[in-house]
């Protein structure tokens, strides 16, 4: 296993800060707005029947819940997620609650929000979106995708295209909230780097990434995000079972990626290769992107690339440390020097580079994991 702390060249290329996990506050318990099933179709925004109470000094809004907040595990530049209980049934959920007050915040809102109910299927290996509710001063309203009489989806579709607020005034803050399965594993890089190393486990992990992929490929989303990070592991069954999340980044090549421009008849059913579907936007994280998106023309190959900087690492065990989280993260990279660099860059910057995969000794052992310059 190989870890670096090195001088990394840092490129923001997303506009997705990574949610850090934190560790369970019981003192912050609260309750979802209540959703209501029969206004998933029209403009109609349900009342609540609101009360107040004190608890630790916080004065906290009551009203009849669905869900229950059992704890914040997660918290971002644009949003929180929680660990929830759904009070009829018991199950935990994670809930993932966005600030859409910036046109930024709501373009990854419904990128991710487009994506996941573009999936007529669901997949083992892709993280389940329970339902989408829009909150705005004190009233809820269940997300539905292209319904036109819906004032307020309009309106946040209106906010990303033009980029500028148009929803409400800071005083009257918009959030969306995800309600979206429990994954209780943790991440990719959690579960693999507390971990001894296993053949079977990465032998299993390969096969579910790339059929994750595959289906997502299949369903003309391109994840455009691809990272241990945006990895969940689920272990409900027994056994671990991945879960390819965090859609903020992604693309929709067809269908409900015309929508907004009114052409979803037409392009629903049209058959779009989504290796042929060109996208501009320098968008992911550093380590993971392919050469072609760092100069910002590219198709869902991208995505096969990360899938490669990520299975390679997880294989090899590779790691650096990430300078901002002080984090260990699975991740491979060359040497220039006193810094390490992306791959994806180093290939830009040098297109004949070769990269030395290590081969595995007689002994069983593997040599260096670490790529290296080849000239």
């Amino acid at each position: 296993m190989s870890t670096v702390c090195g001088n990394w060249r840092r490129h923001t290329r997303s506009l997705r800060a990574s949610y850090k996990l934190t560790g369970g506050r019981g003192d912050e318990s609260a309750v979802l707005r209540c959703l209501s099933e029969a206004n998933a179709g029209d403009d109609h925004e349900m009342e609540e029947n609101l009360d107040f109470f004190k608890q630790d000094d916080l004065e906290r809004k009551v009203m009849t819940p669905r869900y229950s907040l059992l704890r914040e595990i997660g918290r971002g530049t644009y949003g929180v997620v929680y660990e929830a209980v759904a009070r009829k049934s018991g199950a935990r959920v994670a809930v993932k609650k966005l600030r859409c007050d910036a046109p930024e915040n709501v373009e990854l809102a419904l990128q991710e929000f487009w994506a996941l109910t573009s999936l007529e299927k669901r997949h083992q290996n892709v993280v389940q979106l329970e339902e989408c509710v829009l909150q705005r001063n004190g009233m809820a309203q269940k997300m539905s995708h292209g319904n036109k009489r819906s004032k307020q989806y309009l309106r946040l579709v209106e906010t990303s295209l033009k980029g500028e607020r148009v929803l409400t005034p800071p005083e009257e803050p918009c959030y969306l909230w995800f309600v979206m399965e429990f994954c209780e594993g943790g991440d990719l890089n959690q579960f693999i780097l507390s971990r001894r190393p296993d053949s079977q486990t990465n032998n299993s992990f390969m096969l579910q990434l790339t059929s994750a992929v595959a289906f997502l490929h299949e369903n003309k989303v391109v994840h455009r995000d691809l990272k241990p990070d945006n990895i969940l592991i689920s272990e409900k069954s027994g056994t671990p079972v991945l879960k390819v999340a965090d859609f903020g980044l992604s693309k929709v090549c067809a269908g409900l990626g015309n929508a907004i421009e009114g052409k979803e008849v037409e392009d629903k059913n049209k058959n779009v290769n989504v290796n042929k579907f060109w996208l501009s936007s320098a968008c992911g994280s550093d380590f993971y992107m392919a050469p072609e998106v760092w100069e910002g023309h590219y198709t869902a190959k991208a995505d096969i690339f990360a899938l490669g900087i990520i299975i390679w690492a997880m294989v090899e065990r590779i790691t650096f440390i990430d300078a901002e989280s002080k984090r260990e993260l699975l991740g491979t990279y060359v040497r220039q020097g006193a810094d390490i660099v992306p791959v994806g860059e180093a290939l830009l910057e040098n297109p004949k580079m070769v990269l030395n995969i290590p081969q595995k000794r007689r002994s069983g052992r593997f040599d260096s994991g670490l790529p290296v310059w080849s000239l």
